[in-house]
């Protein structure tokens, strides 16, 4: 038992020194990185726990910090009958709209508004609604597949990885769309078994060799989630000329 809680001491400890040095080579290569919004990308796996960690992070970080949802760009299939609907492979890449993400990262990174849609996962289309959202220091974008798509993945300045087992993100995945998203459990197993996991295996997986950083399930490493708030916090509300950071380089 000691030697199996030393080692997940000793693996926080390095994860923690590879987070520094992370932050420590972005503030170097890109010394006007923070004159613009800061763009973390968070994919992994559907039931992997992104949005838990966009949301801990906000809640962290307050008000300088808005949350962008791959999910909320689902192409609009109103024009599909219910049938033809329910066809559609949503856990591909054709599914979003990419180019309206990237019009919209861009505009936001450029201090503009934009209208986000809004989506009805009922009826596999979009409202009539749509969310306003304005320029933060830290714009954090969410999604399974956002690594898997070069345009997306390269406006990202720093990519977060969620690794899951999948039997842990199918059950949460379950429970989500039972609860959010009034789904019946033989529709859920057949999505899964049909488009998910192989979809999984052909765009998710590959894409975490994309990732800056490989966080393990949110649940057994808090202190570490502490510690990347804490350098977001510390680096979106400081100048390059901030003492502690000057500490911090120099140590």
């Amino acid at each position: 038992m000691h030697a199996v809680m030393g080692a997940k001491q000793s693996w926080i400890v390095i994860l923690k020194y590879k987070i520094k040095l992370l932050f420590l080579c972005f503030l170097f290569a890109t010394p006007l990185l923070f004159a613009s919004s800061l763009i973390i990308g968070i994919a992994g796996a559907s039931g992997a726990g992104k949005t838990t960690l966009a949301n801990k992070l906000k809640e962290a970080l307050g008000e300088d910090i808005a949350i962008i949802c791959q999910d909320s760009y689902y192409k609009d299939l109103s024009h599909l009958s219910p049938s033809e609907r329910a066809q559609t492979n949503f856990d591909a890449p054709s599914s979003i709209d990419f180019d309206l993400l990237h019009t919209h990262l861009c505009s936001l990174k450029q201090g503009k508004a934009i209208e986000q849609p809004v989506y009805d996962f009922k009826t596999h289309s979009r409202t009539e609604k749509t969310l306003t959202i304005h320029p933060q220091k830290i714009l954090i974008l969410e999604g399974c597949l956002i690594f898997a798509v070069p345009e997306i993945r390269s406006i990202c300045d720093m990519k977060l990885y969620v690794d899951v087992a999948m039997d842990i993100c199918l059950c949460r995945r379950i429970e989500r769309d039972q609860k959010d998203r009034g789904r019946q459990f033989a529709d859920i197993r057949d999505q899964y078994l049909s488009t998910v996991r192989p979809m999984f295996l052909k765009y998710v997986a590959p894409s975490k060799t994309f990732a800056d950083l490989i966080i393990p399930n949110e649940s057994q490493n808090a202190s570490v989630l502490e510690f990347i708030s804490s350098q977001l916090s510390h680096k979106a509300h400081s100048s390059l000329t901030c003492q502690t950071c000057k500490g911090n380089n120099d140590a």
